[in-house]
């Protein structure tokens, strides 16, 4: 399997038995949506250049300003030229509180296959407390990626692509 992957498993296991080592940070669960374009003009209509995705998320702080993420969005069909809905799993290191910046990585999943090479992810934000337990966090993230495995087009199609998105959050 592709060195991403490893490196994804190997740091979700890192990041879950720090959670389950410490009883003293902070957990949280959402649901959200990001919309996504391209930077760049993809030609034919086999490929959508802009969309909705949806996604659930989870983070657990174990210090004040840090935050590890774990996310997976599901993308409909045509994203990167996909024959196929896209799930998009990442893993992110977040730091600071009510504004905030982190660093991501991740894969796309599609037709029964992971992608062999993994994206990566620039992300800012404001995470906003509505109520004593639930958060609305709003964020802007950029997005380096290829899109070869993606797809079934003669020419690979590698666009970076930029997403706005929210998610409401439970504090656990």
């Amino acid at each position: 399997m592709c060195k991403l992957w490893i490196a994804l498993v190997f740091a979700s296991a890192m990041v879950f038995s720090v959670v389950q080592d410490s009883v003293a940070g902070g957990h949280s669960i959402g649901v959200g949506a990001r919309y996504w374009t391209v930077l760049g003009d993809i030609e034919g209509d086999e490929v959508d250049e802009s969309g909705l995705a949806y996604l659930v998320s989870y983070q657990y702080s174990p210090a004040l300003l840090l935050k590890f993420g774990v996310d997976v969005e599901k993308i409909p069909e045509n994203f990167g030229g996909a024959g196929e809905d896209v799930y998009a799993p990442q893993l992110y290191v977040i730091v600071g509180s009510v504004i905030y910046a982190g660093l991501g990585i991740g894969g796309y999943f599609t037709d029964g296959d992971f992608a062999e090479d993994p994206f990566y992810n620039v992300r800012a934000g404001i995470d906003v407390s509505l109520f004593p337990f639930i958060h609305l966090d709003i964020n802007a993230n950029y997005r380096f990626e290829e899109w070869g495995d993606l797809n079934t087009l003669e020419d690979d199609v590698s666009e970076d692509t930029i997403t706005i998105g929210a998610a409401v959050r439970l504090q656990l």
